[in-house]
């Protein structure tokens, strides 16, 4: 409605300017590269993790999941303050992948964990070499978890701000801020983010065309465990790529941001202000996992135990908000608050219905998956002694899927917490979360003053990141028989 209310002939001339082409490719150059990495170290690393003998690898599989306790913005505020050489096209995908790869890595663990071994063998027997084999048939197996993961990059790093804010790469999501925050127009900064919605549905319709023809292990019998991988002599390479990979990505930011928060120390920092920020940051926190995670929680449920089409059309548009950057979500909600909904513009209400717009997703994949796991015998039972779907439902799935459940809404949690572009736009007047309070004081280069609201937010990011790296854990082992 916004980009449209000057008529179809201003859209058409935004659309196809100069201007608007190059911001595409830039966005795009960059999604691209860091997807491509990210599909390399993810995969690798997941690999090396359940399928090898590799030295250490449970400690290897909890630490790689560390990186999405570091926001982006986080880790771009750590790498431009160290190295101001960085900037550009090169940092922000640095950045980026660093802050991205368990999205890959995280899934196709579990997938590499699950998969039956016997078509590989089967290849072996056929003369391929194991590297051939791993290529050809093993990746064929876990591809469409590895599409869905470079999927998530993808849209994550169209939908970043912070770190293509702080590393001075011209995105579309700096573009859309820059456009509403600096011109009394802010036709263009709708069109913009109409373009992005148009990039991240492509991406989404390309990533399910690339799970097509994905092989599936065929027979009724029981998937065995892989034996692992004899490294020998590549043991030390292995432990050394693992090893450089948690440097960059959670070392360098970690030291970092240790040394900013020294040089703090002998600034005047602004405590009362940081803790208010802690607290507030906390509370948003808090309800928007919880909101999300109710509304989750039925169509989860329901997407599980339903093969019908509303049952998919139900699940699809829960996962529409995921594919729209926050910050066009964010312009979205200030144009519907400015309008409909003026008591609640610029209130806590309306930046939690930001979140549960933007993560409900990250709540129904965890639930959708626990409840399929359940046997459907255990819920035709309680059926049986008398019991409706309702009362089935809070006496027996929901108990026994409680680990996806909570898996959700630690990953809906931990997400809030670092979310920056949305909240910018919304965050009531006179309050500031964490990730505001730092950006606030990066945009004026005091770096000293921001790293205690990065070391807080990296702090209360890491609990929700070690409980979703130990329900992974737990589910490796699970598959594994507990081998290390």
């Amino acid at each position: 409605m916004r980009a449209f209310a000057d008529g179809p002939e201003r859209v058409v001339s935004l659309v196809f300017r100069p201007r608007t082409l190059e911001l595409v490719w830039r966005s795009g150059a960059l999604a691209v590269t860091v997807t491509v990495a990210c599909l390399i170290l993810g995969l690798a690393a997941a690999w090396l993790t359940t399928r090898t003998d590799l030295p250490g690898r449970r400690w290897f599989a909890l630490a790689l999941s560390l990186p999405l306790a570091i926001p982006s913005y986080v880790s771009g505020f750590v790498w431009i303050a160290q190295f101001p050489a960085l900037e550009g096209f090169v940092g922000a995908a640095l950045v980026l992948t660093c802050a991205s790869f368990p999205y890959v890595y995280l899934p196709v663990a579990a997938a590499l964990a699950s998969a039956d071994p016997g078509l590989e063998e089967v290849a072996r027997t056929l003369g391929r070499s194991r590297l051939t084999a791993i290529l050809t048939v093993t990746l064929r197996q876990v591809w469409p978890t590895a599409a869905a993961g470079g999927l998530l990059v993808a849209l994550y790093t169209l939908s970043d701000f912070g770190a293509v804010a702080l590393m001075r790469y011209e995105a579309f999501t700096l573009a859309i801020y820059g456009s509403y925050r600096g011109l009394l127009d802010r036709t263009p900064a709708a069109v913009f983010g109409l373009v992005l919605v148009a990039i991240a549905v492509v991406l989404t319709v390309a990533e399910r065309r690339a799970r097509r023809g994905a092989t599936a292990r065929i027979g009724s019998g029981t998937a065995r465990t892989a034996e692992p991988v004899m490294l020998g002599s590549r043991q030390w390479p292995a432990i050394g790529f693992l090893a450089a990979l948690l440097v960059v990505s959670v070392g360098v930011p970690v030291a970092g941001l240790a040394r900013w928060l020294w040089r703090s120390q002998q600034i005047a920092v602004d405590w009362s202000g940081i803790w208010t920020a802690t607290t507030y940051t906390l509370w948003v926190s808090a309800l928007g996992a919880l909101l999300t995670t109710v509304l989750a929680l039925p169509v989860g449920i329901y997407a599980a135990r339903s093969h019908s089409r509303l049952s998919r059309f139900t699940e699809s548009a829960a996962y529409i908000g995921f594919a729209l950057p926050g910050i066009t979500v964010g312009l979205a909600l200030v144009f519907f608050g400015i309008r409909l909904l003026p008591q609640w513009y610029q209130q806590t209400p309306m930046l939690v219905i930001a979140y549960a717009v933007l993560f409900l997703p990250l709540a129904v994949g965890s639930i959708h998956a626990a409840v399929a796991a359940i046997p459907r015998g255990l819920e035709d039972a309680s059926a049986t002694l008398g019991s409706g779907r309702l009362l089935t439902g809070l006496r027996v799935t929901i108990p026994i899927a409680a680990p996806g459940v909570v898996a959700g809404a630690a990953l809906a949690f931990l997400t809030i917490a670092k979310e920056l572009p949305a909240t910018l736009l919304l965050v009531p007047i006179g309050h500031d979360t964490l990730a505001t309070g730092m950006w606030r004081h990066t945009e004026t280069l005091a770096y000293g003053s921001a790293a205690p609201y990065a070391v807080i937010l990296v702090l209360i990011a890491a609990l929700p990141s070690l409980v979703l790296g130990r329900l992974l854990r737990g589910r490796v082992d699970a598959e594994s028989g507990g081998e290390e």
